[in-house]
């Protein structure tokens, strides 16, 4: 019985050539240029890494594992990990999530394309342009910084701002004290004159008149507030061209109770009549004076680390949303219709169909956001202001300056390099088997 086709030709030692166009050793001069690459900058950068920490910071003097000591009882190097591991547990897990919210609304509406465009755009820009477009956008200053123009605009709503904010009386007349300006005790049959600066005279209301300092009255206790800025004129006395400040709160106080309030005129004159026979203190309210909302302070000390992790997820919920839109698009139909038809509500088939088919991508997902967020250095770099620098500070960071700051040390920064390299081998290690797995 013979057999059609040509036999496979057999070596001197009697094994069968491979099948012509698979022999490995064909692939090697195109794998060759990359292999030389990959040797070059990744490879060699790693050694060297490895081998420099066991040096000195000049590299000539072998101090063993002194460097990775040095490493671990750094008040900066904890408080980078400390950050790190606030980032890790935080950020992937909330892009994560949004994105397969976002993915699993996006197909409900007919504009799906254009919407997951939008939300990846962000990727399109480098993450230190995006850096200097979120400084901006957080800056305190409510002129600049967009988030607290929103925030003053909404508590200006709620909050009616001071008359006369920064006012305040000239040196050696009505003494700060808790609560606003108190003066030196009075009775009734007495003038109070309380002179302010520290105003713009052209911010003061239109319908103030000159200021004029009252006559004394019997059982009464007579006072004025003015602007004290006129050129020329004498300072603590009422002149013609200086105005009556309207509008602001005044109380009586007689020890450390406020026994009667009252408001200035336009000319800035006030009266407390009926008053009984005794000292009291003339006190303008702090009120009266309080500088205006400014915002919050989002670069901080408190904040600046949730800022930074809020920019990374608006930047990053793109890369997620498309992802998970791409293993969507795989999931079978049937499958969903099949649990609508036995009475799944929307959320059942969301949390029982959907989220179980989707679990490979998302754990796929989620891997690659926390290698990323362990080498994120980008944003902390250029969003944190220079005062704060340190409490926002991560690994990368820290390796950076570490190495090539102020005195740099380049035995302690190839440590940082290889705990980074340890840190973040685990979750590559992991990816590459997942795709491994599924390949096969």
């Amino acid at each position: 019985m013979t057999t059609t086709g040509t036999p496979a030709r057999r070596t001197g030692r009697g094994r069968a050539d491979p099948t012509p166009g698979r022999d490995p050793r064909h692939a090697v001069p195109f794998l060759l240029p990359a292999l030389v690459v990959l040797a070059a900058l990744v490879v060699y950068p790693l050694v060297y890494s490895f081998v420099r920490s066991f040096f000195d910071r000049d590299g000539s003097a072998f101090v063993g594992v002194g460097n990775y000591v040095d490493l671990f009882t750094d008040t900066r190097t904890l408080t980078a990990f400390r950050n790190n591991v606030i980032w890790v547990l935080v950020a992937p897990a909330a892009v994560t999530g949004l994105g397969l919210v976002f993915a699993v609304l996006t197909e409900r509406i007919r504009w799906a394309t254009a919407f997951r465009l939008v939300l990846f755009m962000p990727m399109a820009i480098s993450l230190f342009a995006s850096g200097i477009i979120f400084r901006l956008v957080y800056e305190e200053d409510p002129r600049q910084g967009v988030v607290n123009a929103v925030t003053v605009g909404v508590h200006d709503l709620f909050t009616e701002p001071s008359p006369y904010p920064g006012a305040h009386p000239r040196d050696g007349v009505f003494p700060a004290a808790p609560g606003g300006f108190t003066s030196t005790p009075v009775r009734p049959g007495e003038v109070v004159t309380a002179p302010l600066v520290g105003f713009a005279p052209g911010k003061v209301v239109p319908e103030a008149s000159a200021a004029s300092t009252p006559t004394p009255a019997p059982g009464e206790v007579r006072g004025v507030v003015w602007l004290d800025v006129s050129v020329g004129g004498a300072p603590g006395r009422t002149d013609r061209a200086e105005k009556g400040l309207p509008g602001l709160a005044v109380e009586a106080l007689r020890g450390n109770e406020v026994v009667a309030r009252t408001t200035t005129g336009d000319d800035g004159r006030f009266t407390f009549a009926d008053l009984a026979d005794g000292e009291y203190a003339i006190r303008l309210a702090e009120t009266n004076f309080a500088l205006p909302f400014r915002g919050v302070t989002w670069l901080g000390p408190t904040l600046v680390t949730p800022v930074i992790i809020s920019s990374w997820i608006w930047i990053m919920t793109g890369f997620a949303v498309t992802f998970i839109a791409a293993g969507l698009s795989a999931i079978p139909r049937d499958a969903l219709e099949a649990a609508r038809v036995d009475g799944a509500t929307e959320w059942q088939v969301f949390r029982r169909v959907t989220v179980p088919l989707l679990s490979p991508v998302l754990l796929v997902v989620f891997v690659t956001l926390v290698i990323n967020v362990l080498k994120i250095f980008e944003l902390v770099f250029v969003i944190a202001p220079g005062s704060v620098q340190e409490e926002a500070n991560v690994l990368a960071l820290q390796m950076w300056q570490v190495s090539f700051g102020a005195g740099g040390d380049q035995g302690v920064g190839s440590a940082l390099a290889v705990v980074l390299f340890l840190l973040v081998a685990p979750a590559m290690v992991f990816n590459v088997r997942r795709f491994r797995r599924e390949r096969s």
